[in-house]
Formats: C-alpha cells, sequence, structure tokens
C-alpha cells in the first residue's frame, strides 16, 4: 500500500511540473533570485520614430556583468531593426537593489557633444524586460537651451505575481550637467512589488484606453455604418429601377419587325454586348495586377483575423513576421485569379505573366525597402537590414512565393481558364460613340475617390483589429458600389472599355490616402531629417499603391459579376 501511495504521490508531482511546464510555454518563469536580463534596444529622435540607433552608438557606459550576446528570434526582428544589447546591470528576481553605481563616464568634449546634441534633438531610448517595453528620456535642457543636464539615476519598479513578471515602470532622476572633463557616476536601483496583474493582461496598459472613451469614434463608426446602408441601398433601388426600365424596353424591341427596329433610336448598354467582354488592352499587365490586388486582400482580411485571435502586439515583429509568411502562403490565390483571367482573355504568354504576379509586389516593396536601407546604412541607424536578412527575403520570394504561384497559375487556367462568357464576343470591334467618354471617366474618378477616401480615413485604428476589420468591409461594399455605379453609366454611353475604368476608378483612392500623407506630414507630426523623410514617404508610396491594388482588383471583380449578370438576363439575338 505504501508504494502505491508513493506511487500516487509521483504522478501528482509529474502533473504538477508539466502544469507548470505548460503555463510557462513561451514566457519566462523565474526562481528567487535568479538572473533577469535588462536588454538595451534603440535610442532615437522622439519625433522621428523610425531613425533609430544602437543604444551604446551614444556614449554611455556598460554595467560589470558579463556581456550576453543576442539573436534576431524572428524576420520581423531584423526588418525593424530591433538591436538588443546587455545592459550589465546585476539584477535578480526579488532580490531588491538599493542605488548602486554601476559604471562612470569619462565626458571629454567628444562625448558631451555627443550627448547634447541627442538632448537636443529629444533623444528617447527604449529598453525590455521580459519582453516588456521601457522607455526613457536621455536629459534635458534648461529653459534657456544653454545648459544640458543627463538623467543617470534610473529607477526600476517591477511588479510580479507569482513567478512572472507583469509589471515594468521606469523613473529617471538624478539630472546632472554636462560639463567637459568630468566623471558622470550611472546608478540605478531595483524595487520588487507584488501585483494582481494577470500575465495574459500585462500589455493592457501600453494600449490607448481612450479609443473607447471617445464618443466621436462611436459616432463615426455609426456614421460610417449608416453610409454603406444608405449607399447600398441608394445603388440597389437606382440600378432595379433604371434595369427593369432597359430590361422592359429591350422586351418591347424584340417584339417590333425588322422595318420599325430599324426606324427605331437604340441605344443603351444592350447595344455593346458583342464587344463588353472583349479582352481589355495590355492583358498581361491587367492580369497580373487582378491577381495581386486579390492576394493583398486575402492577406489583409487573415492578418487581421489573426490578430483578432491572438495578440500580436504582444512580441516584437510578430506582425510584420505573421504578414510575410501569409503573404508567402497565399501566392496560390494570385497565380489563380491572375492566371485564369489571362487565359479568359486569350493570353498566350501564360509564364511571363506569371513572373510579373509573382514579383509585382515583391519588387515594389523590396525595390522602395533597399533604396531606403542604404539612407540608413549611411546614417549607421538601426533600421539598416542586414546582409543575410536580405538574402533570406531573396529566398522567399524566389523558393516559395513563385513555386505557389506556379501551382495557383496552373490551377487557375485548368479549372477556371475557358472563356464562358453569356455573350459572344463579335470579330470586328464596334466604334464607339463620339461622346466626350473623358468627361465619364473623370466623374467616376472623383465620384470613387470621394466615398472611398471617406470610409477609409473616416477614424483612427488602434491596435483595435475588430474596428479594422469593419473598416475593410466598409471599404470592400463602397468600392463594389460605386464602381458598378460608374461601369453602369459607362455602359450606357456604349463605351465597352470598362475594365481599366473599374480598376482605376477604385484604385484612384491611392491618390487620395498619399495626398493626405503629405497633409499629415506636413500638419501633424514634427518628423525631420532625410532618412525619415525617405522612410516616411517612401513606404507611404508603398502602402497607398498595395491599397489602390487591392481596391481596383475589388473593384472589377464585383464589377464583373454586375456585368455577367445584367448580359444574362436580356435576351441577344
Amino acid at each position: 500500500p505504501y508504494s502505491n501511495y508513493g506511487d500516487m504521490a509521483s504522478a501528482e508531482v509529474r502533473a504538477f511540473i508539466l502544469l507548470v511546464l505548460y503555463c510557462c510555454q513561451g514566457s519566462e518563469c523565474y526562481t528567487d533570485k535568479e538572473e533577469v536580463v535588462l536588454w538595451m534596444n534603440t535610442v532615437g529622435p522622439y519625433h522621428n520614430r523610425q531613425e533609430t540607433y544602437k543604444y551604446f552608438s551614444l556614449p554611455f557606459c556598460v554595467g560589470t556583468k558579463k556581456t550576453i550576446s543576442h539573436y534576431h528570434e524572428t524576420l520581423g526582428e531584423a526588418l525593424q531593426g530591433v538591436e538588443l544589447e546587455f545592459s550589465g546591470l546585476d539584477i535578480k528576481f526579488k532580490d531588491e537593489v538599493m542605488q548602486t553605481t554601476y559604471c562612470e563616464i569619462e565626458l571629454d568634449k567628444a562625448k558631451r557633444d555627443a550627448f547634447v546634441y541627442a538632448i537636443k534633438n529629444h533623444y528617447w531610448y527604449q529598453m525590455y524586460i521580459d519582453d516588456l517595453p521601457i522607455w526613457g528620456i536621455v536629459g534635458e535642457a534648461d529653459e534657456n537651451g544653454e545648459d544640458h543636464y543627463l538623467w543617470t539615476y534610473k529607477k526600476l519598479e517591477i511588479g510580479f505575481n507569482g513567478n512572472r513578471i507583469v509589471d515594468v515602470n521606469l523613473t529617471s532622476e538624478g539630472k546632472v550637467k554636462l560639463v567637459p572633463n568630468t566623471r558622470i557616476a550611472m546608478s540605478y536601483s531595483v524595487k520588487w512589488k507584488k501585483s494582481d496583474v494577470k500575465f495574459e493582461d500585462r500589455f493592457d496598459k501600453y494600449l490607448d484606453p481612450s479609443f473607447f472613451q471617445h464618443r466621436i469614434h462611436w459616432f463615426s463608426i455609426f456614421n460610417s455604418f449608416m453610409m454603406v446602408i444608405f449607399l447600398v441601398g441608394l445603388v440597389s433601388m437606382i440600378l432595379m429601377r433604371t434595369l427593369r426600365k432597359d430590361y422592359a424596353r429591350y422586351s418591347k424591341e424584340e417584339e417590333m419587325d425588322d422595318m420599325d427596329r430599324d426606324l427605331g433610336d437604340e441605344y443603351g448598354w444592350k447595344q455593346v454586348h458583342g464587344d463588353v467582354f472583349r479582352p481589355s488592352s495590355h492583358p498581361m499587365i491587367f492580369s497580373s495586377l487582378i491577381g495581386s490586388g486579390c492576394q493583398i486582400f486575402s492577406v489583409s482580411f487573415i492578418v487581421i483575423v489573426v490578430a483578432m485571435v491572438e495578440d500580436l502586439y504582444t512580441e516584437r515583429g510578430s506582425m510584420l513576421s505573421t504578414a510575410i509568411f501569409v503573404y508567402a502562403a497565399t501566392s496560390p490565390v494570385n497565380g489563380y485569379f491572375g492566371g485564369s483571367l489571362y487565359a479568359k482573355q486569350g493570353g498566350r504568354r501564360w509564364i511571363k505573366q506569371m513572373f510579373i504576379g509573382a514579383f509585382l509586389i515583391p519588387a515594389m516593396v523590396c525595390g522602395t525597402a533597399f533604396f531606403i536601407n542604404f539612407i540608413a546604412m549611411y546614417y549607421h541607424a538601426s533600421r539598416a537590414i542586414p546582409f543575410g536578412t536580405m538574402v533570406a527575403v531573396c529566398c522567399i520570394c524566389l523558393f516559395v512565393i513563385l513555386p505557389l504561384n506556379l501551382v495557383g497559375t496552373i490551377l487557375g487556367r485548368n479549372l477556371s481558364g475557358q472563356p464562358n462568357f453569356p455573350c459572344r464576343v463579335n470579330a470586328v470591334p464596334r466604334p464607339i460613340p463620339e461622346k466626350k467618354c473623358w468627361k465619364w471617366k473623370c466623374i467616376v474618378c472623383l465620384f470613387c475617390r470621394y466615398f472611398i477616401f471617406t470610409s477609409f480615413w473616416a477614424y483612427k485604428i488602434y491596435y483595435v483589429y475588430g474596428f479594422m476589420m469593419l473598416v475593410l468591409v466598409i471599404l470592400c461594399i463602397v468600392t463594389v458600389c460605386v464602381t458598378i455605379v460608374c461601369t453602369y453609366f459607362l455602359l450606357n454611353a456604349e463605351d465597352y472599355r470598362w475594365q481599366w475604368t473599374s480598376f482605376l476608378s477604385a484604385a484612384s483612392t491611392a491618390v487620395y490616402v498619399y495626398m493626405y500623407s503629405f497633409y499629415y506630414y506636413f500638419f501633424k507630426t514634427k518628423m525631420y531629417g532625410l532618412f525619415q523623410t525617405s522612410f516616411y514617404f517612401g513606404y507611404m508610396a508603398v502602402f497607398s499603391t498595395s491599397l489602390g491594388i487591392m481596391c481596383g482588383a475589388v473593384g472589377y471583380v464585383g464589377t464583373s459579376a454586375f456585368v455577367r449578370k445584367i448580359y444574362t438576363n436580356v435576351k441577344i439575338d
């Protein structure tokens, strides 16, 4: 019997150990007196959030502990310029440290000038303890801007719940005037306090709770919903009434004899039934853009869903890493839609189209990133992408994205590449009436830009990915509704060149977004310098172009379904 009790006890111990290991999986669990590492990340101007440098690029001194090397855990970390360096401070779990000097700075003229430059430009630095970020400011100047002071005392207050760290606060004290040829002592202290914050809720303090406290956000959301409902209802009512009249008129024309039909004044979208499904101009580029837009939409949808389920903001670079993985995994979507559309339009050089579709977005992103990378290298900024990371990105494009795109292209051509149009395409193109069609196209673009731009910039998005999903849905609905109306007007003017018009009218949203970025840069921020300006406008150009391609693809897909529907329901001789 005693052995049975012993077996039961050992089983309980094993279960307890497994439970502890499961609870600590993916995070750090500490025992008393165990070492806690304080990582120093980057330092840079407060107003230029992307212009960051290594922490020890400023002449700070290092603690006495042995250096610990850090490697980039994810691809996103490397691309975002995370540069963790060991602080050298001796911190142990639940072991309080009174104010202790850990090193001294011999302040010569060069070091003083470096600190003065950092203080004048409002440099701030970032640290990490157990993946929790901490921010501090380098120093401050007096009211006249003549004397400059360095904060020399880091007062750390760490909260723990059980054997986990759940809260970290930093207070900077010990203001010392910067005088050349002096020694400045750097000190720190650590205070531990018990906290009731749960480990899974420890990042809540970094989020912006004001989003839910301002009624303007809820009013904007309600206003956006009402705008979408009104727009969808208006489009449906107008199209249903107009199409019903068109069908009645065309049915009446069918009952006329040939003499009356010739004498009658035939007009409207039915007249272009033999040309409406004619291949678009430049079908290779067009199909590649549509495939890329469908892939961008898939990536946006999946990443937002993942972000809603998982708290991606709790891990460094996880959002960017997830986006890269999802983009590579959804490459068959690009190949399927682009390859099938190119096959329907009678394209024969499908391999070239597949290459263009596969590398259209990666070439744009990588080209912009590499250009900005040269500027970052000149500035010695931490945003400079390492050569190994560049090679990794190129390998992903060549050995993951390209093969998956090839698979999607083959499937698209074989499964849905047949031109099963409801109307036969005439051998000779119908002449387009001389009706100032350029006016229609200008009105189409302006109309689409206004509504889509309003829906996209109606309110800010913080960490609330559910609202971001709502914005995506609103954006797609408005895009489809407006492009359908504009395409109907175009076809009613007997202009059958609707493919590029539907794409460009929806994609013109990118122009307004990029124009807004100029307003935001000059009137809403205090950014300055070549690196920050290049970074901002370079990646805003990438974002605006990607948004335009996505909106253009969504508008074309919705308009294509509408065009097929109306020509299926009308009787064609």
